[in-house]
């Protein structure tokens, strides 16, 4: 008999008006404005935003008239009503920031890569410990993708047994009119600890893994010689804590043809079947993304996530916030995602440019 998978309820607020306050610092990466409306959807309330890019800033009040424009960064540091305070800052400033964040009693919400140097690391994990403050992490791959969060549903209800290995690949598109940093590896951390960040966090979530062993990495530039500090191609192979691997392959290569930034899966390998998520298109059909595709004793199946987990992270780390607990991620996990991103990126072979 086939077996019946059930999942959990869609999140709601976990808070009222007023009970969270957050600020917006760092608006460089796009990124911050999904970062902040899942904040909100959660329950939070936006109170200020700074960043020393007037236009940034304007086009961010147009999308969240609720906040106000704060002169300057110590403004929202010192803050009383401000608990937490999230950026999408130049990637190599987030960290920086983060430690500034938490030395003034406030809790840090970073886009990925929040740290982008050794260290950048041993400094964040240094005030985490000194202030008791959490340095948390936007990994959105995993917590902002309801593929992602279904796969998570059905693995802890056993549909593939053990999971052996997570193969993730992030493929994405340059496009056009990029700011100058990020052709600039020093500030945005190079490909494999940018992009591939996401891709070592699924695979210490998905495995269980605490840590792990970077055993190859490579990077290159082989087709943008025109910005020779942008690296078009990264991989990594990874021998987790726990005896499972992990490999990741991100690229700056997708096609034009495709009709999404880019084709993102990944495959968990266990050890009653496997998964694998088609996350952002499911090319040829009309599916759409969120697809997560199931094969294991019982047989095939194809679930379309659109619409049915919603991201419980966010409104976790609201309540981690004001409980100190550690339901959404722990800070363990966080930095340790971070860091093998950063060993990766650091020990890469240079195969091109």
């Amino acid at each position: 008999m086939t077996r019946a998978y059930a999942f959990d309820p869609l999140p709601e607020p976990v808070v009222s008006p007023g009970e969270f306050v957050f600020a917006a610092v760092g608006l460089a990466h796009g990124h911050i404005y999904g970062m902040v409306e899942q904040l909100i959807d959660a329950g939070a309330t936006l109170s200020l935003v700074h960043d020393t890019d007037a236009a940034k800033v304007a086009d961010f009040l147009e999308r969240f008239p609720q906040a106000r424009a704060a002169a300057s960064e110590q403004e929202v540091l010192e803050a009383p009503e401000v608990q937490l305070v999230a950026s999408a800052s130049i990637a190599n400033q987030r960290a920086p920031l983060g430690v500034r964040v938490l030395d003034a009693g406030k809790d840090f919400f970073a886009d990925k890569p929040a740290i982008t140097t050794i260290d950048d690391l041993t400094a964040a994990r240094e005030a985490v410990e000194r202030t008791g403050r959490k340095f948390a992490v936007y990994y959105g791959e995993r917590v902002h993708s309801e593929a992602a969060i279904l796969a998570g549903q059905l693995i802890d209800q056993g549909a593939i047994g053990t999971v052996l290995q997570v193969a993730s690949f992030g493929p994405h598109r340059i496009g056009a009119g990029r700011p100058d940093w990020f052709y600039d590896p020093e500030q945005y951390g190079g490909i494999i600890c940018d992009i591939g960040s996401h891709n070592f966090e699924q695979m210490l979530y998905y495995t269980g893994a605490t840590d792990g062993e970077i055993v190859s990495s490579t990077v290159a530039n082989y087709a943008h010689p025109e910005t020779p500090g942008l690296q078009d191609f990264g991989d990594a192979h990874v021998v987790l804590d726990n005896g499972t691997t992990g490999y990741v392959r991100v690229d700056w290569f997708t096609p034009a043809g495709l009709d999404v930034f880019g084709d993102g899966r990944t495959v968990l390998l266990g050890t009653d079947g496997y998964i694998e998520l088609r996350k952002y298109t499911d090319i040829t059909t009309n599916n759409g993304g969120g697809q997560v595709l199931l094969v294991n004793q019982d047989g095939q199946f194809r679930f379309d996530a659109t619409g049915k987990t919603g991201f419980p992270f966010f409104g976790q780390l609201i309540r981690d916030c004001l409980d100190r607990t550690e339901h959404a991620m722990t800070q363990a996990h966080a930095f340790a995602a971070a860091e093998l991103s950063i060993i990766a990126q650091r020990d890469a072979r240079v195969l091109a440019g």
